[in-house]
């Protein structure tokens, strides 16, 4: 069994497939609600693969899922109003992807990750900035693990999601975190 000490190198990290562990995966969302509170919320259904390769980010690739099922806000009346169809429309559209399409190093641990998210049946281009925040040998479950954070400013008007503007904001911050495990 390999006991190698995670580190916070990315040049470290193993060339190779990798699975987002979907029970360390989440995106956090937020948006401003007139200016005097901010919502938050959650999406725990986050599934995807990569294929990372420390000494060249241009073949580093990226396709996430997000089941648009499992938002969340304040109170169980937002959750069910989120998946309504002024919202996800969770019955009509119950996934949203991302694919990246190119990864630029914007310091020896972040890199600027651009790709096409499609939400609502609408594929626009949008960018998130990705923190490397560790690899190697998962203490619980001993496989070997990348993890990284990140954050994406976007609008949701650009998915026709455009209820209660201007009440409940247009630019949607989006945290997200992640696991990846060693598919190899």
């Amino acid at each position: 069994a390999e006991t190698a000490a995670p580190s916070a190198d990315p040049t470290q990290v193993r060339p190779g497939a990798y699975r987002l562990d979907p029970d360390h995966a989440k995106i956090t969302w937020s948006l401003s609600h007139l200016g005097f509170s901010t919502y938050y919320g959650q999406i725990t259904d986050v599934t995807g693969d990569a294929v990372l390769d420390p000494k060249d980010p241009a073949k580093i690739r990226l396709k996430v899922t997000i089941g648009t099922d499992s938002v969340t806000g304040v109170n169980p009346k937002l959750d069910a109003h989120l998946k309504a169809p002024d919202f996800f429309d969770t019955a009509k559209f119950p996934s949203a992807t991302f694919v990246a399409t190119a990864v630029e190093a914007t310091s020896p641990t972040t890199a600027r990750v651009t790709g096409d998210l499609t939400l609502r049946g609408v594929t626009k281009p949008v960018a998130f900035d990705a923190t490397f925040n560790q690899a190697g040998i998962h203490p619980v479950d001993k496989a070997y693990t990348v993890g990284f954070d990140g954050r994406a400013v976007l609008k949701r008007s650009d998915f026709g999601i455009d209820a209660y503007l201007p009440v409940l904001g247009d630019e949607v911050v989006l945290r997200l975190e992640g696991e990846f495990k060693a598919v190899n």
